[in-house]
């Protein structure tokens, strides 16, 4: 089976590219591509794929565009974030998905799916589905998602983690790391700033520099000098979490009425 895999996240691609070699050793990857430009350059001139496995947001837009310019006439699956009732869509159209971060049962049962499939009649994307995943996404496009899960590294693996199971993310001798509810650290390799994009602000604050805390992992707050304020967190933070004054009020503000109850002057 020749696969090519659309992905502009590189611990995703590495990911999928490990659990297909892992599932079945005779899977060829012919490329990775991770914009839509450079996806309708591929599709546009002759190629040997079977299959492909294609996120929905790319470094330079909505993967879906890339059907808007060049034909695709092999099955797709895709791998996405997005929540279920997107995903009762995805069903509806006949179209297989993925959601991430993947696991290895999910994969193989999809491409058995796909051995199906090819086996009954040879499928790509019709107009009628193009049209009905635009419109998903275009009547999607001014309600944020946020990332549910993260793929964060644990020894020689990579595993997910659900994010309302983070405490906090911490800058530790230059790496980004998450602390888990359980006390747990793990490496990440996106960047902060990235992180913080990706998270609810209802939810997580950027503290500091080095730091974003989840709501319900604060503890109490404590007045600091010069009107400053110092997070207490569970579990507890290696670093003194410190919200600067010029900061101070939107923080207090952000905690609401969950501040109240829990300040310590």
């Amino acid at each position: 089976m020749k696969i090519v895999i659309v992905e502009d996240e590189l611990a995703a691609s590495d990911h999928l590219v490990y659990l297909l070699n892992h599932i079945n050793t005779e899977i060829e990857v012919l490329a990775i591509i991770d914009t839509v430009k450079a996806a309708v350059a591929y599709f546009s001139t002759p190629h040997d794929a079977e299959l492909v496995l294609m996120d929905i947001h790319l470094a330079d837009g909505i993967s879906f565009e890339i059907f808007e310019q060049v034909k695709i006439d092999i099955p797709v699956i895709f791998t996405t974030a997005y929540d279920q009732y997107a995903l009762k869509a995805f069903k509806v159209n006949s179209i297989d998905y993925l959601l991430k971060p993947i696991d290895e049962e999910e994969l193989t049962d999809a491409l058995t799916q796909f051995n199906v499939q090819v086996k009954e009649k040879e499928q790509g994307i019709d107009d009628d589905q193009l049209k009905g995943l635009l419109g998903l996404i275009k009547g999607d496009a001014d309600k944020k998602s946020y990332k549910n899960t993260f793929l964060v590294s644990q020894r020689d693996q990579l595993i997910p983690l659900k994010t309302n199971d983070i405490s906090y993310f911490m800058i530790d001798l230059g790496s980004v790391k998450a602390v888990s509810k359980d006390n747990q650290t793990y490496s990440l390799e996106e960047k902060l700033e990235d992180i913080e994009e990706s998270l609810d602000p209802t939810l997580f604050y950027r503290a500091n520099r080095q730091c974003i805390v989840n709501r319900e992992a604060i503890v109490n707050l404590k007045y600091y000098f010069n009107g400053k304020l110092i997070i207490s967190v569970n579990p507890v933070s290696k670093e003194r979490i410190v919200v600067s004054k010029a900061k101070a009020s939107d923080f207090k503000n952000w905690m609401g009425d969950f501040c109240c109850c829990r300040l310590m002057i």
